[in-house]
């Protein structure tokens, strides 16, 4: 079992009410500074909610408790046994109270048991889409000049130069080219001295959008090209998963 696994786990446990109070206050604390904890958490409490009304109450054999009452019953009519004093009589009763308590907690502790059993064995495994992707930009089989990194929740961006070194009178300027965008690039904008470009650069752009595109970066006069268009060399990168799945996707 993963350590996914296992927070898998500890998530549905506490979304079922199954865990010691220890171990609940632990995980209230552990919420609120895991982010994953915390998508797991409401992902069980999403999926156990509808499920929850459709599942009647699970109850012990009436019997077993008959049987239960009428044993306390016997020994709290045997008063006179010898050594018996007020201490165990009242301790007998307090077991009778118990046993009552016992017959809804113990039906709805095992309903609880049950649907977890059920749900950890039949539920698919949740592999959300990945919303963060990378890209390479590079010349053929050289090293990469530089990588670009996607966040398509937040449409946030991250350039950082890897071989890549600055030009005298040039500038770095980034494009994004879609069907959607038409048949020329669009300017995502240029990077600084410093080879880096504004994180918000893509707010503009939906996240459907961003999946399809191609990105490119080419080298321009200082400042920007003068016609909006690429005019120098310009070398694409190939956007991948940043998250482990079994496809990959370019753009």
């Amino acid at each position: 079992m993963t350590d996914r696994d296992d927070l898998d786990m500890l998530a549905a446990e506490f979304v079922l009410g199954t865990l010691e109070a220890d171990e609940r206050d632990t995980v209230v604390q552990r919420r609120r500074r895991e982010p994953e904890l915390e998508q797991l958490i409401q992902y069980w409490e999403q999926r156990l909610a509808p499920l929850g009304n459709e599942i009647g109450d699970i109850k012990p054999s009436p019997d077993l408790f008959a049987r239960i009452e009428q044993r306390l019953d016997e020994l709290e009519a045997a008063q006179h046994w010898p050594g018996e004093t007020g201490g165990d009589l009242t301790q007998l009763r307090a077991l009778k109270t118990r046993v009552r308590r016992w017959q809804w907690s113990t039906g709805i502790a095992t309903a609880a048991s049950l649907l977890l059993c059920v749900l950890l064995l039949t539920r698919p495994d949740p592999k959300p889409a990945p919303e963060s992707f990378v890209a390479v930009f590079q010349h053929d089989d050289q090293q990469p000049a530089f990588m670009l990194r996607v966040d398509l929740q937040n449409r946030s961006l991250t350039v950082s130069p890897v071989t890549a070194e600055a030009k005298p009178g040039k500038s770095y300027q980034l494009w994004i080219k879609a069907d959607p965008l038409g048949p020329t690039p669009r300017s995502v904008g240029v990077l600084n001295a410093n080879m880096e470009l504004e994180s918000a650069s893509l707010r503009e752009y939906e996240p459907a959008l961003l999946k399809q595109a191609t990105f490119g970066i080419s080298v321009e006069p200082e400042g920007g090209s003068p016609t909006g268009q690429p005019t120098g060399p310009a070398i694409h990168g190939y956007l991948y998963p940043a998250i482990p799945s079994d496809s990959k996707q370019s753009l």
